[in-house]
């Protein structure tokens, strides 16, 4: 509950909250949300009917270093064996070429029988498992056997001919020397005793040792287990196929595809300008939301909402004037400008008019000002009454009006008939030929200062303020500014724009009310002559009905010349005018 004189400020969000607001915003875009998970279901069920006739058969391998004593544990297998090169032998097109001669696979199958084969390593082991993909289960299992059997030969085959060339290569340097030993052994028989016959003694010894090297070297060699390795899991059929089935791969591209979904949605709400949110909206004019009006209740029909038969959009202004009566930047001075970002200022008009209606229920003297001078219609649109001119247009000593009541604000005060709410007064507005000098002019000034009596309220409808500036006209003596926007229209920078305005202006953002589309704006954001973003859609201002255009027209608020020396400081005549801007209609 907001306490008494207490401004109703935006409440600080934490992470969970802006996370929370930021997912409401993504189910805004349940189009790309929902192309991501069409996109993911067409992606599932190719995934369920591709693998749908594909089978899997495997079969492992341990490999094996060649060694005298398999018992011995001094040599580490992963020492003699580079498990990483076996895998690659395993792949090449030698065991490939094997592998065909054994399934009899002709020339132009031969690059499908390398596809459908796979060689892994599991980790921290010495094996080789050959996985093989193949239409049919007995395939799968016939091709993964005959793969397997194909590297283990070739293996044994490589083995084979390394020990063969090293046992050749011990051979070739055995014979010349035991020819040498044989020759001198020939020689030393011969020989008479004596230093002779003893130093070939010495020579045959060396000789023979060299030659009992060499056959040790050799008949190790001989002796080696050249075992490539053992299957120790055979392929056998499989009896599914591997695919993940119809079902699971739905669910599974479901689950891809809302991810994609999101991802998209997330990267357009990134990139969109217009706030989605209440929390945009505040986070950009740096002040609360103060209602929401009901959609499809905002646009069309009469300006007053009471007595309609649909009470929400009454009760939800009534809301927005209790939200505002207790705001102590409102309460103290008692002066609300409403108005727009851009565009229409119909249904500013209406939060401009329910307003004053809700104040004149709590028993306040509410004075509404028609302030937009370019397009007036409240008093052709609402059920007005004539009322008495308020005090500062009665003119003192004279009977009638003078000369400069024929420019706004001329003295002209109508009684509103808001039904059970009550009545409250209205100013209306009136084309004048300067805007800005009415605005600022002292007239102005003591209409705005109504609200200094006890009990009473002003509240001020202006033109939309990034399309005019009469708005930062008012803002020094109506500083507290109700912005009434469309959040999916405005921009976010329209939004800070319009802050930064009216600060510098001296003005607060008191809150902002948002509505719905309206039809006419729904119609041009669709059209192929829609206005760019950043253009007012208004139409080229019409002429005024007034005769009087055609003759030469007095200087507003002039005193005659015979009261010259009479002038009054800051009737009008001595303000500073603001940029002419064209006119248009609401």
């Amino acid at each position: 509950m907001i306490e008494t004189n207490r401004p109703a400020a935006a409440p600080a969000e934490d992470e969970p909250d802006l996370l929370r607001d930021q997912f409401r915003q993504l189910l805004r875009y349940r189009r790309l949300i929902g192309a991501g998970v069409g996109i993911g279901l067409l992606g599932g069920v190719y995934l369920g009917v591709s693998t749908a006739d594909t089978y899997v058969a495997t079969a492992d391998i341990v490999l094996r270093a060649p060694t005298d004593d398999p018992f011995n544990p001094s040599l580490a297998p992963d020492k003699a064996i580079n498990i990483g090169s076996e895998r690659q032998v395993a792949l090449s097109s030698s065991i490939a070429n094997e592998a065909a001669k054994k399934l009899g696979v002709s020339a132009s199958d031969f690059s499908a029988l390398r596809s459908g084969l796979q060689v892994t390593n599991p980790p921290q082991t010495m094996v080789l498992r050959f996985t093989y993909t193949a239409d049919s289960p007995a395939e799968a299992a016939r091709r993964a056997n005959a793969m397997t059997e194909a590297y283990l030969l070739k293996r044994q085959e490589a083995l084979d001919v390394t020990r063969d060339k090293m046992v050749k290569g011990y051979q070739d340097q055995r014979d010349p020397v035991a020819k040498q030993l044989e020759d001198l052994v020939k020689q030393i028989n011969g020989m008479p005793a004596g230093p002779a016959r003893d130093a070939a003694y010495s020579s045959k010894t060396d000789q023979q040792s060299k030659v009992n090297t060499l056959n040790s070297n050799i008949a190790k060699l001989q002796a080696l287990d050249m075992t490539p390795g053992r299957v120790t899991s055979a392929a056998v059929p499989p009896h599914g196929a591997d695919g993940p089935g119809l079902p699971m791969s739905l669910a599974l591209g479901a689950a891809v595809g809302l991810a994609l979904g999101l991802l998209g949605a997330w990267v357009r709400l990134v990139f969109d300008p217009a706030p989605r949110s209440e929390g945009d909206v505040a986070r950009a004019l740096r002040a609360p939301v103060l209602g929401s009006l009901p959609r499809g209740k905002a646009d069309g029909g009469p300006l007053l909402a009471a007595g309609e038969e649909d009470p929400r959009l009454a009760e939800e202004y009534r809301s927005v004037a209790f939200r505002l009566a207790y705001d102590s930047r409102f309460a103290d001075r008692r002066r609300l400008l409403v108005v727009a970002p851009r565009g229409s200022s119909e249904v500013a008009a209406a939060v401009a008019v329910n307003l004053a209606a809700s104040f004149a229920e709590t028993g306040k003297d509410v004075l509404l000002i028609e302030a937009d001078l370019r397009t007036p219609v409240l008093a052709s649109q609402l059920p007005t009454d004539a009322a008495g001119r308020p005090r500062w247009s009665q003119s003192q000593g004279s009977a009638g009006p003078q000369h400069g009541d024929t420019e706004w604000p001329d003295g002209r005060q109508l009684l509103v008939d808001a039904g059970e709410s009550g009545s409250f007064d209205l100013i209306p507005g009136e084309r004048v030929r300067n805007v800005p000098r009415a605005l600022t002019s002292s007239r102005a000034t003591r209409l705005v200062s109504e609200a200094d009596s006890p009990n009473s309220t002003v509240v001020v409808l202006a033109p939309p303020v990034l399309s005019y500036a009469d708005a930062l006209a008012l803002v020094d003596r109506v500083d507290g500014v109700l912005v009434v926007c469309d959040p999916g229209t405005v921009r976010r920078t329209d939004l800070s724009r319009i802050r930064e305005l009216i600060s510098g202006a001296g003005g607060t953002v008191l809150g902002a009310v948002l509505h719905a589309p309206l039809p006419g704006e729904k119609k041009r954001g669709r059209g192929k002559d829609a206005a760019p973003a950043g253009e007012d859609p208004r139409p080229e201002p019409r002429p005024g009905p007034s005769p009087r255009s055609r003759e030469p027209q007095p200087i507003p608020y002039e005193v005659a010349a015979a009261d010259a020396s009479q002038h009054i400081p800051g009737d009008g005549t001595d303000t500073v005018a603001l940029r002419t801007v064209r006119t248009g209609r609401r």
